[in-house]
């Protein structure tokens, strides 16, 4: 435990002493990061936060504002700067998230030990806009790549469900992977548009700008049952795809698309790069909608909310997780699993700024609640369900208004065929899958941080995470996590 410790207050002095810049600001407030500014929220933010919609046949294009997050070197992509004035915006950024396990792991498990790492990215996202480098109105493209490193420590004590760093994964242990790659064309002055290319499902449908205030995995990015299924692409993962959302009025959206599935899209041997892109392994295709509403109340329109309700449906054959083709557990009969096409998720997400915390040159403080449930088909699902709630506040201090602090709970339950099937395993004497060590039936999650912005960018992120039935299993002990999240915007 001394170690951890040690290791943990020495990577927090590195973090701090690397990320100091410049401060400044309007009446002597200090510009500076919050978690919403990384490379990997920026699809979030083009359906969380669209510019204003013009009237209908006006000269204007809804080009979402390029980012202009606070950086060490800012002189890059400054507004007015060379790359600007000619349509290109750039940023480059880096992730580190340390956590450590507190408590020991269960005794008489094999595999399993106490420890800490750290898992860590650097990103690099070249948006352009074509109106301004050829004429060429409301055509945007995006590119993002990525490198990572480091590992998760929450399977040093059997969790395989949750992962307490978040930015862990799907990287490809190389020095550049493509996460994504496409062109978007704004219509009607911006109330229609339509992107095409390499593209990451869970970037654009079932995400959200709030919940990269947390590490775990059960929350950043999106709620983790989203990602129940293996065919749907997430970041830092893409596929081909075509996507269509049209907003009618500023608060109300609806967006369909087809993502064409690919096996492997996690695992090295398929996407180690990310620039495999001949389509070869397609299996199928992923067809999600959803629909959002996004209020601002209050006097001055300060306390936005995001209401969103989706769903998708696989044309991929998926094995099922009790029965065989004959109707048959396929744990004792010794068929193959029964294949499944017409797999489906469904969610309804919110947030809701409750509160303002008055400053004279801030519109981002306040209190934010989240919440939300999603359901996945049981015949094919590990996690077939998973509710969760939060809270947020930033700016409750009034001489640092971009500290934060955030408390959030989530709660999965294990499909029942999953829970059948390894029963039946058990009682054979056989390894049970999904690399359980015991029956898994549900799990809880418990986060609690706060974020103190280090200059103008940088961010330290002390962070402590409580596992109830970690890997949703009963015979191992609940697990205590101490960490951090540092992160640095370079440009």
């Amino acid at each position: 435990m001394s170690r951890i410790v040690s290791r943990i207050l020495a990577l927090s002095l590195c973090a701090i002493s690397s990320a100091r810049a410049e401060e400044g600001g309007h009446d002597g407030q200090r510009p500076g990061q919050t978690m919403e500014n990384g490379v990997s929220q920026q699809d979030a933010h083009t359906v969380d936060d669209p510019p204003p919609l013009p009237k209908i046949g006006a000269y204007e294009s809804m080009l979402a504002p390029f980012p202009d997050p606070p950086a060490l070197f800012p002189q890059v992509g400054a507004e007015g700067g060379w790359l600007r004035r000619h349509g290109t915006a750039m940023l480059l950024d880096n992730t580190n998230e340390f956590m450590g396990a507190v408590t020991p792991p269960t005794r008489g498990v094999a595999g399993l030990r106490q420890g800490a790492s750290n898992a860590g990215q650097y990103a690099l996202s070249i948006t352009t806009d074509w109106g301004r480098v050829t004429g060429w109105r409301g055509l945007t493209t995006r590119v993002v790549t990525i490198g990572r490193y480091g590992t998760t420590a929450n399977r040093m004590f059997g969790d395989w469900l949750a992962h307490s760093s978040e930015i862990y994964g799907g990287g490809g242990n190389v020095v550049v992977h493509l996460v994504m790659a496409y062109a978007e064309q704004h219509l009607l002055g911006g109330y229609v548009s339509v992107a095409a290319g390499r593209m990451a499902q869970l970037s654009d449908f079932g995400t959200g700008a709030v919940f990269c205030n947390f590490l775990n995995n059960s929350f950043c990015g999106r709620p983790k049952a989203i990602a129940d299924s293996s065919y749907y692409s997430s970041y830092p993962a893409s596929v081909w795809a075509f996507r269509v959302r049209a907003r009618p009025v500023r608060q109300v959206y609806v967006q369909a698309g087809i993502y064409f599935a690919e096996e492997g899209i996690f695992q090295n041997p398929q996407h180690r790069s990310g620039f495999k892109l001949n389509g070869g392994n397609i299996v199928g295709e992923i067809f999600p909608v959803e629909a959002g509403w996004e209020p601002k109340f209050g006097a001055w329109r300060r306390l936005p909310g995001h209401y969103k309700v989706g769903a998708a449906v696989e044309n991929v054959g998926r094995a099922t997780n009790y029965t065989d083709s004959h109707g048959n557990p396929y744990a004792t009969s010794g068929f193959s699993p029964a294949r499944k096409t017409g797999a489906w998720s469904a969610y309804l997400l919110a947030d809701q700024r409750v509160f303002v915390h008055r400053f004279k040159d801030r519109n981002d403080t306040g209190t934010t609640v989240l919440a939300g449930a999603v359901f996945n088909d049981p015949d094919t699902a590990l996690r077939d369900r998973e509710f969760y709630a939060g809270v947020v506040d930033r700016g409750f201090w009034h001489a640092r208004p971009l500290d934060t602090i955030g408390v959030a709970f989530s709660t999965v339950h294990i499909a029942r065929g999953v829970q059948r099937t390894e029963e039946l395993y058990r009682a054979q004497g056989r390894a049970l899958p999904q690399r359980a060590s015991g029956i898994q039936r549900h799990e809880e999650i418990i986060e609690a941080n706060y974020a103190l912005p280090i200059g103008r960018a940088a961010i330290f992120q002390p962070d402590v995470q409580y596992y109830i039935r970690p890997n949703g299993q009963g015979n191992l002990r609940n697990a205590l996590m101490l960490g951090f999240r540092a992160h640095v915007e370079v440009f």
